[in-house]
């Protein structure tokens, strides 16, 4: 959701919240999270989830704001921020739970419209040499669920996806973004760096990278966010 529209929908539940007896902790009852989360959110510390909004309306007693916004709003869909990506980063799996995850409203993708959104920062310099369009630390993946679209789409070489590799019976496990290479008998996720110590990860039909590491394709990259510094 773009800026604009987000604060056209903070101004909304402000003015909701003026109206007599509705308060910033009634509205957190009715959407069942804690009041500071409110007072966040209104301060513009914290996202507003696009499935709460149906919710505040309903808790405010007031139309959505403007047609135009309701159809920003369904052309909207949620994308969960699952965490970075970065090669060579093996984490404890127990890092990688959220108690409460972190949601961002992304526009809905036009291929593949059912698919879960997966949003992923990028960490490190594994891929700042990727063409034509390098990906650099601090960039923002969005994605989407491999396991949703895998009936309808074929792996193919030049792919950019998101790797998970576990290790030690899946009690560590790493992220990291890749460009994939098809053989007849192996698959190959390469870094595209300039930095000469990331590898690529090689494996073989037997859909393990070496001895007690298992590789999966989790994501596919659509597209690359980046934010401009100094702000």
């Amino acid at each position: 959701m773009a800026d604009e529209f987000t604060n056209q929908y903070l101004d909304w539940i402000r003015e909701g919240l003026a109206q007599p007896g509705k308060t910033q902790i009634g509205l957190a009852r009715h959407l069942g999270i804690a009041h500071p989360q409110i007072t966040q959110l209104l301060k513009g510390n914290r996202n507003l989830k696009v499935h709460e909004i149906p919710k505040i309306a309903e808790y405010l007693d007031r139309p959505l704001p403007g047609a135009e916004l309701k159809q920003v709003t369904s052309a909207m869909t949620v994308g969960r921020v699952a965490g970075h990506v970065e090669a060579g980063a093996f984490r404890e799996v127990d890092e990688f739970d959220q108690s409460e995850p972190e949601e961002v409203a992304l526009p809905r993708d036009n291929l593949f419209p059912n698919a879960r959104q997966l949003v992923f920062d990028v960490a490190g310099d594994s891929m700042n040499d990727l063409r034509p369009l390098p990906i650099f630390p601090g960039s923002r993946l969005v994605c989407v669920a491999y396991e949703d679209v895998e009936h309808l789409v074929e792996l193919k070489s030049g792919m950019v996806v998101v790797v998970q590799r576990e290790r030690d019976g899946g009690h560590f496990r790493e992220w990291s973004v890749k460009q994939l290479e098809l053989f007849t008998d192996r698959a190959e996720f390469h870094p595209r760096s300039t930095n000469p110590k990331h590898k690529p990860i090689i494996v073989r039909r037997d859909h393990e990278a070496d001895e007690g590491v298992t590789v999966a394709v989790i994501a596919l990259v659509r597209r690359v966010m980046n934010e401009m510094p100094g702000f």
